[in-house]
């Protein structure tokens, strides 16, 4: 079952990427399109929260499904982040230095499969110290590439 639900995540992942470029019929979609991932993403590590701070409690298998769903958001907002799409909250770091933003999208891809890894593992201890790098990770990128 996490297999499938794994390679159903990345499918659409993929699809909905390819399927996102070619709908959009002028950058102020693809704009929009990478600020509602992005709202999507922070409502799904929302959910979370109570859980890590001790808040809520911990349901292993709530978690792993929201977990599942951040795999297949965390893939989405990327590709509206091609030349042509300059605007919205991002900086104009994001196109002067490719290299760097590229370096942070892929300590977020790190971080949320090491969230993915910690969730199937079961261990609210590996969750919350998953968590807490996916958020800095979050935080490392916009402090360098999001407006205020």
């Amino acid at each position: 079952m996490k297999k499938q639900i794994t390679v159903l995540a990345l499918a659409c992942t993929t699809f909905f990427s390819a399927a996102a470029n070619a709908q959009f019929a002028k950058p102020e979609d693809g704009i929009e399109y990478r600020q509602a991932a992005k709202v999507l993403l922070a409502s799904h590590f929302g959910r979370m929260v109570p859980v890590i701070k001790g808040e809520a409690p911990y349901d292993a298998e709530a978690i792993k499904e929201n977990v599942a769903i951040l795999n297949t958001l965390a893939g989405l907002p990327w590709v509206a982040f091609g030349p042509g799409f300059e605007g919205g909250d991002a900086k104009p770091e994001v196109w002067s230095d490719a290299k760097g933003f590229e370096e942070k999208r892929e300590n977020f891809k790190v971080a949320i499969q090491n969230l993915s890894a910690a969730a199937n593992s079961s261990d609210l201890n590996k969750l919350k110290a998953a968590f807490g790098k996916a958020g800095q990770s979050c935080k490392s990128c916009h402090d360098s590439y999001r407006k205020d």
